[in-house]
């Protein structure tokens, strides 16, 4: 194709490699080893990336001084025919930090102050808070761009539970109290309204949610989403744990325990196959069986997918095991991660994992949108917690695979141009095609950020090597340059390849079937942990509130996640504000004193150097 005889703007993402004060020029590297020079111009501003809640960090008088060999810029440029060429004319520039190799978001308190901003917006969102009480009465699934709510009384029990686990990570992270509250009165919200107690079966299962009016609520049970529509799927059943689990790592609810116990033996009587190994996708909502002729309608009879394996793992078994350290626990999650390497892998055929499956494994790839597609971020998400599992029970095989996985991504699945990670491709190529299409669109989502930052984060912490570093460091880049929303609260659902919000439709929201306080708060969450005591090698605080009858035998476990064995030490611990000796530093955890009442702890873990 010949060079464009018009003009057009886009985002280059690079590197600085030559400065040319007299031609106001500057010479970028992108990712991928592709050379551009990029023009100033008198009306070019620059700032440099800021957190949520902070002011505008304007450089624009320092841009000279910015302009160093080796700094990383997003640069949104305006592309002029001129002799034949493009000449690339600077319009704005995000600076991820000050000078080479600085990033802000390595800052040590930088996700933790993300995560009081996000946790808070959806308190105020949602309740109105601190005006008004916190009452999940009033929550709704769909919030719109600035956390209204309009026309839809739908409280998903998903939506619920994802927002509860990003108040109780938030409350671990800062000790607020208002997101504790936040994560209790969710998680009894949760119990007595989404929660069905099979007294014949003696397990428990969750409604897909209520419908609210006035004083009235009528009970889903059923499945309201398109593809899942009239079944009982297995992420429902497993997402509705996710902000409990978190709960319970905190206070140590015996109740929340045995709702999630009661729910893992659902999963174990209907969806599991013990034939063949693996998950059921659906079961029918009469019958409890995945094979049911019900479910043809949907075409979800008798398959497996990503998330009837893989999601237990990050939804809540990860946390389930780190609150009680159950062996039976840990052996469920090594049972997934063997059926990940065993089943997914797929690299004669594509570079991505198969992610459907019929009853005997064999690939599905007729499934309704998903066709034979990938999902850029479930790879990712595989290899991070292959690694999170190898920490804990190690095996070749997962480091094996994860580092494949982290290696194949960034060519097939990321903007090696603007930055950022893509959404759905098509997993092979066709005749004459040198790189995967796209599905829809070249729209960048929120979550498939968050899955390629912990990827790479967990693999620079736990092995060490400089790619993983600079994918790491790139994919959390973008983010805050560009998903972060200063006006209105939270992070953008999508945007443009250039790193432009996108606003339109469900995108458009912060509250969806899609979307609540998880993935956001998730990311804040673990990249504060990896970052700081796997990377940077600096101390970190949580804080953890247990109840009297909490905690068999009084022992509060308090790793924040699965890290390699002795790269972390517990050295001090505070319950309500004095010192307390009665840990265990090589265990990460605390013996609480025989109490009456909830005792506020606050522990500091130290990397181990």
């Amino acid at each position: 194709m010949k060079t464009q005889a018009y003009s057009y703007s886009d985002t280059i993402a690079g590197y600085v490699t030559q400065v040319d004060r007299a031609a106001r020029s500057f010479d970028l590297q992108t990712s991928n080893g592709g050379e551009f020079r990029a023009y100033l111009t008198p009306n070019t501003y620059a700032r440099i990336a800021e957190n949520l809640d902070d002011s505008y960090q304007d450089c624009t008088g320092r841009m000279a001084e910015m302009l160093q060999p080796g700094q990383q810029v997003f640069a949104y440029c305006v592309f002029y025919p001129q002799a034949g060429e493009l000449r690339a004319e600077v319009k704005s520039m995000v600076f991820p930090g000050e000078g080479a190799g600085v990033y802000r978001h390595e800052e040590p308190d930088w996700w933790i102050r993300q995560i009081r901003s996000i946790a808070n917006s959806y308190l105020r969102w949602q309740f109105n808070y601190p005006s008004q009480s916190i009452d999940y009465r009033n929550y709704r699934t769909i919030l719109h761009l600035a956390g209204g709510k309009k026309g839809d009384y739908l409280q998903e029990t998903d939506t619920i539970s994802r927002m509860v686990y990003g108040m109780a990570s938030a409350y671990m992270l800062t000790g607020e109290e208002s997101f504790l509250e936040a994560a209790e009165k969710g998680t009894e919200y949760l119990r007595g309204h989404m929660r069905f107690r099979d007294a014949e079966e003696d397990l428990i299962y969750w409604y897909h949610g209520v419908q609210v009016s006035g004083d009235r609520e009528h009970k889903l049970l059923t499945s309201e989403f398109g593809d899942d529509y009239d079944s009982l799927p297995m992420y429902e059943q497993i997402y509705a744990l996710a902000g409990p689990t978190q709960t319970y790592r905190l206070t140590g609810d015996p109740r929340i325990l045995y709702d999630i116990e009661k729910t893992i033996e659902l999963f174990d009587k209907f969806y599991k196959d013990d034939e063949q190994g693996g998950y059921f996708s659906h079961i029918d909502p009469i019958s409890l069986d995945p094979r049911s002729p019900l479910l043809d309608k949907g075409n979800n009879r008798a398959r497996k997918n990503w998330n009837s394996v893989g999601d237990h793992a990050p939804a809540y078994l990860i946390n389930l095991w780190l609150a009680t350290g159950e062996e039976k626990h840990l052996d469920f999650l090594v049972d997934t991660a063997d059926t990940i390497v065993k089943h997914f892998p797929d690299y004669a055929h594509s570079p991505f994992v198969q992610e459907r499956f019929h009853e005997d494994w064999s690939h599905d790839s007729t499934w309704n949108w998903q066709q034979d597609r990938a999902v850029v971020g479930h790879n990712l998400k595989i290899a991070w917690n292959l690694m999170r599992i190898h920490s804990i029970r190690p095996n070749d095989d997962y480091v094996q695979l994860a580092e494949k996985i982290a290696q194949l991504m960034p060519d097939v699945g990321s903007d090696r141009l603007r930055g950022g990670w893509y959404d759905v491709v098509e997993r092979t190529l066709a005749p004459g095609e040198e790189a995967h299409r796209f599905v829809w669109h070249d729209r960048k989502a929120w979550w498939q950020q968050e899955q390629a930052i912990l990827a790479y984060l967990i693999l620079q912490g736990c092995l060490g090597d400089k790619d993983y570093e600079k994918h790491g460091r790139e994919a959390a880049a973008f983010y805050n340059a560009f998903f972060l929303d200063h006006d209105d609260g939270g992070v953008y659902f999508n945007v443009l390849a250039n790193g432009l919000p996108y606003l339109l439709g469900n995108e458009r929201l912060k509250g969806s079937h899609s979307m609540s306080a998880y993935h956001s708060t998730e990311l804040c969450y673990l990249s504060a942990t990896y970052i700081n005591l796997l990377i940077k090698k600096e101390p970190m605080c949580l804080y953890f509130k247990p109840r009297p009858d909490g905690f068999p035998g009084r022992v509060l476990r308090v790793a924040p996640d699965i890290l390699p064995r002795g790269s972390v030490r517990l050295t001090a611990v505070e319950i309500d504000g004095r010192p307390y000796t009665a840990f265990d530093a090589d265990e990460l955890s605390v013996q609480l004193p025989d109490s009456r009442q909830d005792v506020r702890v606050k522990v500091t873990l130290t990397p181990v150097k």
